[in-house]
Protein backbone atom coordinates (compact mmCIF):
# COMPACT_ATOMS: atom_id res chain seq x y z
CA UNK A 1 0.00 0.00 0.00
CA UNK A 2 2.48 2.41 -1.08
CA UNK A 3 1.21 4.36 -3.13
CA UNK A 4 3.88 8.08 -3.38
CA UNK A 5 0.75 6.77 -4.02
CA UNK A 6 2.03 5.88 -2.43
CA UNK A 7 2.93 9.92 -1.15
CA UNK A 8 1.43 7.87 -0.90
CA UNK A 9 2.97 9.24 -3.41
CA UNK A 10 1.61 5.22 -3.55
CA UNK A 11 2.65 0.94 -8.13
CA UNK A 12 3.38 -2.12 -11.13
CA UNK A 13 4.91 -1.62 -14.89
CA UNK A 14 6.12 -2.57 -18.34
CA UNK A 15 8.98 -3.31 -20.60
CA UNK A 16 11.04 -5.89 -22.85
CA UNK A 17 13.87 -4.59 -24.44
CA UNK A 18 16.14 -1.62 -23.52
CA UNK A 19 17.56 -0.57 -26.85
CA UNK A 20 14.74 -1.53 -29.03
CA UNK A 21 12.04 -2.21 -27.25
CA UNK A 22 10.60 -5.17 -29.35
CA UNK A 23 8.50 -7.45 -27.81
CA UNK A 24 10.37 -10.84 -29.24
CA UNK A 25 11.51 -12.60 -26.13
CA UNK A 26 7.68 -12.30 -24.76
CA UNK A 27 6.66 -14.00 -28.69
CA UNK A 28 8.90 -16.19 -28.14
CA UNK A 29 8.68 -17.28 -24.50
CA UNK A 30 4.73 -16.82 -24.46
CA UNK A 31 4.96 -15.26 -21.36
CA UNK A 32 3.71 -11.37 -19.94
CA UNK A 33 6.23 -10.54 -17.19
CA UNK A 34 5.08 -8.52 -14.72
CA UNK A 35 7.15 -6.45 -12.31
CA UNK A 36 5.00 -6.51 -9.07
CA UNK A 37 5.76 -5.78 -5.29
CA UNK A 38 5.42 -8.89 -3.28
CA UNK A 39 3.72 -7.04 -0.24
CA UNK A 40 1.83 -4.34 -1.67
CA UNK A 41 -2.05 -4.19 -0.94
CA UNK A 42 -3.96 -3.31 -2.42
CA UNK A 43 -1.42 -3.37 -5.41
CA UNK A 44 0.39 -6.06 -5.84
CA UNK A 45 1.42 -9.36 -3.97
CA UNK A 46 3.19 -12.42 -4.44
CA UNK A 47 -0.16 -14.47 -3.60
CA UNK A 48 -2.07 -12.26 -6.39
CA UNK A 49 -4.62 -10.88 -4.45
CA UNK A 50 -4.00 -7.15 -5.11
CA UNK A 51 -5.76 -5.60 -7.87
CA UNK A 52 -3.09 -5.19 -10.07
CA UNK A 53 -3.12 -8.90 -9.82
CA UNK A 54 -6.44 -9.14 -11.27
CA UNK A 55 -6.02 -6.79 -14.05
CA UNK A 56 -2.63 -8.66 -14.87
CA UNK A 57 -4.49 -11.42 -15.35
CA UNK A 58 -6.90 -9.60 -17.98
CA UNK A 59 -3.84 -8.35 -19.87
CA UNK A 60 -2.37 -11.70 -20.11
CA UNK A 61 -5.73 -13.55 -21.19
CA UNK A 62 -6.48 -11.02 -23.84
CA UNK A 63 -3.18 -11.51 -25.12
CA UNK A 64 -2.58 -15.23 -24.74
CA UNK A 65 -0.10 -15.37 -22.82
CA UNK A 66 1.25 -16.77 -19.68
CA UNK A 67 1.16 -14.64 -16.73
CA UNK A 68 4.64 -14.46 -14.27
CA UNK A 69 6.39 -11.73 -12.21
CA UNK A 70 9.67 -10.26 -11.88
CA UNK A 71 9.45 -9.18 -7.50
CA UNK A 72 10.78 -6.04 -6.32
CA UNK A 73 9.53 -3.81 -3.96
CA UNK A 74 7.98 -0.42 -5.48
CA UNK A 75 10.74 1.45 -3.96
CA UNK A 76 13.71 3.38 -5.01
CA UNK A 77 15.51 1.77 -7.93
CA UNK A 78 12.48 0.35 -9.00
CA UNK A 79 12.87 1.45 -12.76
CA UNK A 80 16.55 0.67 -12.52
CA UNK A 81 16.05 -2.99 -11.56
CA UNK A 82 13.46 -3.74 -13.69
CA UNK A 83 12.36 -2.27 -16.74
CA UNK A 84 16.27 -0.97 -17.92
CA UNK A 85 17.52 -4.26 -15.98
CA UNK A 86 15.02 -6.24 -18.90
CA UNK A 87 13.55 -8.08 -15.87
CA UNK A 88 9.67 -7.88 -16.89
CA UNK A 89 7.79 -6.83 -19.62
CA UNK A 90 4.97 -4.44 -17.67
CA UNK A 91 4.09 -1.76 -15.01
CA UNK A 92 0.25 -2.35 -14.59
CA UNK A 93 -0.51 1.20 -13.22
CA UNK A 94 1.78 4.54 -13.11
CA UNK A 95 1.01 7.79 -13.12
CA UNK A 96 0.43 8.94 -16.39
CA UNK A 97 3.05 11.03 -17.64
CA UNK A 98 6.18 9.52 -15.85
CA UNK A 99 8.67 10.62 -17.55
CA UNK A 100 11.11 7.21 -17.48
CA UNK A 101 8.71 4.82 -18.79
CA UNK A 102 6.64 5.05 -22.37
CA UNK A 103 3.09 4.93 -20.53
CA UNK A 104 -0.55 3.98 -21.97
CA UNK A 105 -3.43 6.52 -22.00
CA UNK A 106 -4.93 5.93 -18.87
CA UNK A 107 -7.35 3.24 -17.17
CA UNK A 108 -8.16 5.22 -14.44
CA UNK A 109 -8.53 8.36 -12.07
CA UNK A 110 -8.38 8.98 -8.31
CA UNK A 111 -7.89 11.41 -5.88
CA UNK A 112 -6.64 11.75 -2.46
CA UNK A 113 -9.34 11.78 0.06
CA UNK A 114 -10.25 13.23 3.98
CA UNK A 115 -10.33 10.00 5.84
CA UNK A 116 -12.53 10.46 8.71
CA UNK A 117 -15.04 8.24 11.34
CA UNK A 118 -18.91 9.09 11.01
CA UNK A 119 -19.19 8.72 14.84
CA UNK A 120 -17.46 11.94 15.61
CA UNK A 121 -20.30 14.47 14.11
CA UNK A 122 -17.78 15.77 11.54
CA UNK A 123 -17.93 15.79 7.80
CA UNK A 124 -14.81 17.97 6.59
CA UNK A 125 -14.72 18.06 2.48
CA UNK A 126 -11.98 20.36 2.11
CA UNK A 127 -8.32 21.16 3.45
CA UNK A 128 -9.94 24.72 4.31
CA UNK A 129 -12.59 23.94 6.77
CA UNK A 130 -12.04 25.77 9.46
CA UNK A 131 -12.18 22.76 11.80
CA UNK A 132 -9.01 21.55 10.85
CA UNK A 133 -7.46 24.17 12.93
CA UNK A 134 -8.35 22.27 16.19
CA UNK A 135 -7.61 18.91 15.02
CA UNK A 136 -4.98 16.34 14.65
CA UNK A 137 -4.28 15.86 10.84
CA UNK A 138 -2.56 12.61 9.60
CA UNK A 139 -0.78 12.88 6.08
CA UNK A 140 2.49 11.15 4.58
CA UNK A 141 5.35 13.42 4.48
CA UNK A 142 6.22 14.86 1.24
CA UNK A 143 2.79 14.15 -0.29
CA UNK A 144 0.61 16.97 -1.84
CA UNK A 145 -1.75 17.13 0.90
CA UNK A 146 1.21 17.60 2.93
CA UNK A 147 2.55 20.43 1.27
CA UNK A 148 -1.02 21.73 0.61
CA UNK A 149 -1.87 21.35 4.71
CA UNK A 150 1.79 23.10 5.44
CA UNK A 151 1.10 25.65 2.86
CA UNK A 152 -2.23 26.46 4.75
CA UNK A 153 -0.37 27.34 8.39
CA UNK A 154 -1.60 23.61 9.57
CA UNK A 155 2.13 22.06 10.40
CA UNK A 156 1.38 22.08 13.88
CA UNK A 157 -1.70 20.21 13.33
CA UNK A 158 0.45 17.72 11.18
CA UNK A 159 0.96 14.45 13.01
CA UNK A 160 3.36 13.17 9.87
CA UNK A 161 3.81 8.70 8.57
CA UNK A 162 6.94 7.67 6.60
CA UNK A 163 5.27 6.67 3.23
CA UNK A 164 8.56 4.28 1.72
CA UNK A 165 7.95 0.45 3.07
CA UNK A 166 9.94 -2.57 2.12
CA UNK A 167 9.32 -5.35 4.20
CA UNK A 168 13.07 -6.24 4.15
CA UNK A 169 13.89 -3.39 5.97
CA UNK A 170 10.98 -1.83 7.71
CA UNK A 171 9.18 -2.00 10.57
CA UNK A 172 5.60 -3.98 9.64
CA UNK A 173 3.79 -2.28 12.16
CA UNK A 174 5.11 0.76 10.31
CA UNK A 175 3.25 0.22 7.06
CA UNK A 176 1.88 3.61 5.25
CA UNK A 177 -1.62 2.27 6.46
CA UNK A 178 -0.76 3.16 9.90
CA UNK A 179 -2.42 6.83 9.74
CA UNK A 180 -5.62 5.32 9.01
CA UNK A 181 -5.23 2.83 11.59
CA UNK A 182 -4.46 5.67 13.83
CA UNK A 183 -8.28 7.27 12.40
CA UNK A 184 -9.69 4.11 13.94
CA UNK A 185 -7.90 3.97 17.44
CA UNK A 186 -8.25 8.10 17.60
CA UNK A 187 -4.96 9.05 17.83
CA UNK A 188 -6.08 10.99 14.52
CA UNK A 189 -8.70 13.14 13.97
CA UNK A 190 -8.60 12.70 10.19
CA UNK A 191 -5.80 11.42 7.92
CA UNK A 192 -4.94 12.49 4.93
CA UNK A 193 -4.13 9.61 2.47
CA UNK A 194 -4.07 8.62 -1.06
CA UNK A 195 -7.74 7.20 -2.45
CA UNK A 196 -7.09 3.57 -3.48
CA UNK A 197 -5.13 2.60 -0.12
CA UNK A 198 -7.30 4.52 2.13
CA UNK A 199 -10.39 2.66 0.00
CA UNK A 200 -9.22 -0.39 0.89
CA UNK A 201 -8.85 0.01 3.75
CA UNK A 202 -11.88 1.74 4.60
CA UNK A 203 -13.30 -1.51 2.93
CA UNK A 204 -11.39 -3.96 4.73
CA UNK A 205 -11.24 -2.82 8.04
CA UNK A 206 -13.46 -3.80 10.67
CA UNK A 207 -14.27 -0.20 11.15
CA UNK A 208 -15.38 0.35 7.82
CA UNK A 209 -18.98 0.60 8.91
CA UNK A 210 -17.81 4.12 10.25
CA UNK A 211 -15.40 5.41 8.18
CA UNK A 212 -15.98 7.95 5.42
CA UNK A 213 -13.88 9.51 2.48
CA UNK A 214 -14.14 12.58 1.40
CA UNK A 215 -12.13 13.20 -1.90
CA UNK A 216 -10.29 16.18 -2.38
CA UNK A 217 -10.13 18.27 -5.90
CA UNK A 218 -7.31 19.72 -7.52
CA UNK A 219 -6.28 22.81 -6.23
CA UNK A 220 -4.85 25.75 -8.87
CA UNK A 221 -0.75 24.70 -7.70
CA UNK A 222 -1.12 21.15 -6.52
CA UNK A 223 -3.49 17.99 -7.86
CA UNK A 224 -4.92 15.84 -6.10
CA UNK A 225 -6.60 13.57 -8.41
CA UNK A 226 -4.39 11.13 -10.84
CA UNK A 227 -4.86 9.51 -14.13
CA UNK A 228 -2.74 5.98 -14.04
CA UNK A 229 -2.09 3.81 -17.08
CA UNK A 230 0.30 1.09 -17.59
CA UNK A 231 3.84 1.46 -18.30
CA UNK A 232 6.39 -0.18 -20.90
CA UNK A 233 10.13 0.81 -21.96
CA UNK A 234 10.76 3.30 -23.54
CA UNK A 235 10.56 2.88 -27.58
CA UNK A 236 8.31 -0.05 -27.08
CA UNK A 237 5.28 1.12 -29.67
CA UNK A 238 3.96 -2.40 -30.10
CA UNK A 239 3.48 -3.37 -26.59
CA UNK A 240 2.16 -0.05 -25.78
CA UNK A 241 -0.51 -0.01 -28.78
CA UNK A 242 -1.36 -4.11 -27.26
CA UNK A 243 -2.09 -2.72 -24.02
CA UNK A 244 -4.15 0.08 -24.86
CA UNK A 245 -6.15 -2.25 -27.54
CA UNK A 246 -6.73 -4.26 -24.50
CA UNK A 247 -7.77 -1.62 -22.11
CA UNK A 248 -9.95 -0.69 -24.51
CA UNK A 249 -11.65 -4.41 -24.84
CA UNK A 250 -12.18 -4.68 -21.18
CA UNK A 251 -12.73 -1.05 -19.78
CA UNK A 252 -15.50 -2.56 -17.99
CA UNK A 253 -14.02 -5.40 -16.70
CA UNK A 254 -10.91 -3.28 -14.98
CA UNK A 255 -13.02 -0.71 -13.51
CA UNK A 256 -15.55 -3.88 -12.20
CA UNK A 257 -11.98 -4.78 -10.49
CA UNK A 258 -10.87 -1.26 -9.00
CA UNK A 259 -14.66 -1.34 -7.65
CA UNK A 260 -14.30 -4.42 -6.02
CA UNK A 261 -11.19 -2.87 -4.00
CA UNK A 262 -13.31 0.26 -2.64
CA UNK A 263 -11.29 2.47 -5.23
CA UNK A 264 -12.49 5.92 -4.95
CA UNK A 265 -12.80 6.05 -8.89
CA UNK A 266 -13.46 9.81 -10.66
CA UNK A 267 -14.19 10.30 -14.49
CA UNK A 268 -11.00 10.23 -16.53
CA UNK A 269 -10.17 13.66 -17.68
CA UNK A 270 -10.63 14.42 -21.93
CA UNK A 271 -7.02 14.07 -23.10
CA UNK A 272 -6.45 18.26 -24.30
CA UNK A 273 -7.39 18.87 -20.47
CA UNK A 274 -4.81 16.76 -18.93
CA UNK A 275 -2.20 17.69 -21.90
CA UNK A 276 -0.01 15.51 -23.32
CA UNK A 277 1.72 14.58 -20.13
CA UNK A 278 -1.07 15.12 -16.93
CA UNK A 279 -0.62 16.26 -13.42
CA UNK A 280 1.32 12.92 -12.51
CA UNK A 281 4.04 13.83 -14.24
CA UNK A 282 5.16 15.96 -11.65
CA UNK A 283 7.57 15.07 -8.85
CA UNK A 284 4.70 15.06 -6.24
CA UNK A 285 3.08 11.63 -7.78
CA UNK A 286 0.28 10.25 -5.28
CA UNK A 287 1.61 7.30 -2.54
CA UNK A 288 4.97 7.75 -4.18
CA UNK A 289 7.99 9.65 -5.01
CA UNK A 290 8.49 8.32 -7.75
CA UNK A 291 11.89 10.33 -9.41
CA UNK A 292 13.07 7.95 -6.68
CA UNK A 293 12.19 5.04 -8.47
CA UNK A 294 14.30 5.64 -11.61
Amino acid sequence: MRSRLWSVVLAVWAGVTLAGGETAAAEESKTLRVCGDPDNLPFSNSKGEGFENKIAEVVARDLGLTLTYYWWPHQRGLIRNTLRAGTCDVLISIPKGYDPVLWTKPYYRSAYVVAQLNTNGRKITSLDDPALKQLKIGAHAGSPPYDALAERGLSGNLVTYPLFFDPRVTDPARRPAKLLEDVVTGELDVAVAWGPMAGYFATTSPAKSSMTLAPLADEPRIPMTYEFSMGVAKGNQALKQQLEAVVDRHQAEITKILEDYGIPLLPLKPAAASGPSGPAATETDPSKAHKHHE
